[in-house]
């Protein structure tokens, strides 16, 4: 597989794992929507109940108030329907004897009494009813407030509960964030690996080359060092056949040849030994480079975990 195709590869693994956050997501927050919607549907359905309360509460103290004022009434009824009864016996009594007067004016001024104290314990008991209704009302209202503020608690801990459920998403979503870009960190660690050991593969393969040239440049000056002396056995060949005067210039020659050869030698062996040294330090200078790559490389991976 080429270095493009596993790019492409690698894009589309990233493009799903994205795709996979983003539903994981999604289903996160359409469970924390549905959670806060019921959690709406309770409080309303709690207001709602606390107002039907409250109302019912209100219609009882109008049945109440109802039922007072109809005693009330009817307790005045009676009243006068006693003192129509008290002048009745009054008009009938006046045709009687005075004795029978007299009895009868006593009867109704010991009824009188008795009707001022029981009036008397009717109104007190009356009293005490309408104190204890006071309290009664007091104690309700009391209640109504303590539901109310109980009502104010649990919506102000659903409103907590809301934003702590708000709270723990934006949470999870930020280390889901932080999972991708630390993936994506990884990934692009690998593929700067991957990178620089095709590089250190190409810097091997040069190295190769150049070691070959090297091979080859030595094995060109062995043949021509070979070729030299087969040249230089001939010319002693040539010098024996020659005269000896000859032959002393020739050696002459020869060993200026030889000399320069020497010489030659000795330069192109001083310039390998500066090429080498020069390669020895470009060699140095890209251990240095790397030992630098690598520091650099491991901060940045330190980096996104701190």
């Amino acid at each position: 597989m080429s270095e493009r195709d596993t790019a492409r590869e690698r894009q589309r693994e990233s493009t799903r794992e994205r795709a996979r956050e983003r539903a994981h997501l999604s289903e996160r927050e359409k469970s924390a929507r549905e959670r806060a919607s019921e959690s709406a549907r309770t409080s309303e359905r709690e207001r709602e109940r606390a107002h039907e309360r409250v109302r019912e509460r209100a219609r009882e103290k109008e049945r109440t108030s109802a039922a007072v004022g109809e005693r009330e009434r009817a307790r005045s009824g009676d009243s006068e329907r006693a003192r129509g009864r008290a002048r009745e016996r009054a008009r009938s009594g006046e045709r009687e004897s005075a004795v029978g007067r007299e009895r009868e004016r006593g009867r109704a001024r010991e009824r009188a009494r008795s009707g001022e104290r029981e009036s008397a314990v009717g109104r007190e008991r009356e009293r005490g009813r309408a104190r204890e209704r006071v309290r009664e009302r007091a104690r309700a209202q009391e209640r109504e407030r303590g539901e109310c503020a109980r009502a104010r608690e649990r919506e102000s801990e659903r409103a907590r509960e809301k934003e702590r459920a708000r709270e723990r998403l934006r949470g999870e979503r930020e280390s889901a964030r932080e999972r991708v870009r630390a993936r994506a960190g990884e990934r692009e660690s690998e593929r700067a690996r991957e990178r620089e050991g095709e590089r250190a593969r190409a810097r091997e393969r040069e190295r190769a080359r150049t070691s070959e040239r090297d091979s080859e440049r030595s094995r060109a000056r062995e043949r021509a060092s070979a070729q030299e002396r087969e040249r230089e056995a001939s010319a002693h060949e040539r010098e024996r056949e020659s005269s000896a005067h000859e032959r002393e210039r020739e050696r002459e020659r020869a060993s200026e040849r030889q000399r320069e050869s020497a010489r030659e030698r000795q330069r192109e062996s001083a310039r390998e030994g500066e090429r080498e040294r020069a390669r020895a330090r470009e060699r140095e200078r890209e251990r240095k480079r790397e030992r630098e790559r690598a520091v650099g490389r491991e901060r940045a991976r330190r980096r996104p975990r701190e």
